[in-house]
């Protein structure tokens, strides 16, 4: 199988594509202003380079570019590390409180939120874009744009943490509003979910000093609010199931904003990571279709370049095609890593 499709990191000159793509989502790290997206794209070219010091204060964004065209058709990201001292990692922890009383005999188990913070937060997974035009594809597009981070983190494995964290859409009304923000999070800052969440990407003071610090009873919501508490959207069902698959789950934590439920894995324990071996390419190209796919990742000049490619690999040495050979601007001896894929 000859590479249709290149995975690599976002480029100065990505910005217009880039756009394009968050204007088909909505994403708090992908969001549709051009000036956020430039300050962006140069956060993850100094963040490749090792131009920023503290290997957890990097950001990286990955696009997904058609070879035929050069177009940009898909997104991905991996924040180093989400929360630090200047802006924790908030996230509402759902839990279990029994209450029983001795003069009735009877008690009663409820289910109560309560706001927490982490100043050493894990590294996270986020901003998975691809265009409708692409989806349900042969190549699976949208399973490589999200194990590509699995590979550059496996590649980079000491500038990351050891704890992976995604952050999952849950149902949004049809004006684009969160139930359970509406619930509870406007009951206390009398913003928008927009509005919220927009101004949480420079300040989140205003969570920490208006939001109860104590135990929320979800009894107190209304049922609309309490049904969406840890639940995804129809769309993202697919994301879910997929990361259930490598390693991860749910830890019963949700986004203050919106409820949706936070999923978590031990880096060193998610399969594709822990699957992923370091190769020689081989002298002679691959002539002929592999009997096993791959994803295969470099490094070339501070550019991470990864595709989905046929491959066979014998006692560390991996075959691959030409035409992979030259997406990836390898050669024979080069070091290339690779996810088995089946």
């Amino acid at each position: 199988m000859d590479p249709n499709f290149l995975i690599r990191s976002v480029r100065e000159d990505d910005l217009e594509g880039l756009h394009q793509l968050s204007q088909q989502v909505y994403f708090i790290n992908l969001p549709d202003d051009r000036e956020i997206l430039k300050e962006k794209i140069r956060i993850s070219l100094d963040s490749f380079n090792g131009e920023i010091e503290d290997k957890f204060a990097r950001e990286y964004i990955l696009v997904l570019e058609n070879l035929e065209d050069h177009s940009l058709v898909g997104s991905s990201m991996i924040i180093a590390r989400h929360g630090s001292p200047g802006s924790p990692h908030m996230y509402l922890e759902l839990r279990e409180v029994q209450k029983y009383s001795e003069t009735i005999h009877s008690g009663l188990i409820h289910n109560v939120l309560h706001l927490r913070f982490d100043e050493d937060g894990p590294s996270e997974i986020g901003g998975l874009v691809l265009d409708p035009n692409y989806r349900n594809r042969d190549e699976k597009l949208g399973r490589q744009l999200s194990y590509a981070r699995f590979l550059l983190m496996k590649m980079r494995r000491r500038v990351f943490k050891d704890r992976i964290l995604s952050e999952l859409m849950p149902p949004l009304t049809e004006s684009g509003e969160s139930v359970l923000w509406e619930a509870l999070g406007r009951k206390f800052t009398n913003l928008s979910y927009q509005e919220a969440d927009l101004l949480s990407r420079k300040n989140k003071e205003f969570v920490t000093s208006l939001f109860p610090r104590g135990d929320i009873y979800t009894c107190l919501l209304p049922p609309e609010a309490r049904d969406a508490i840890g639940k995804v959207g129809q769309a993202t069902e697919p994301v879910k199931h997929m990361l259930e698959k490598i390693g991860f789950r749910w830890k019963q934590h949700i986004d203050p904003f919106d409820g949706g439920p936070h999923y978590w894995a031990e880096t060193d324990k998610i399969s594709i990571v822990r699957d992923t071996k370091k190769c020689r390419v081989s002298r002679e190209p691959l002539r002929r279709k592999g009997k096993d796919l791959a994803l295969v990742g470099v490094f070339a000049k501070n550019e991470y370049l990864c595709c989905q490619t046929s491959i066979e690999v014998t006692r560390g040495s991996a075959q691959l095609p030409k035409a992979t050979l030259e997406a990836l601007q390898v050669e024979s001896g080069d070091t290339v890593y690779v996810m088995p894929l089946s």
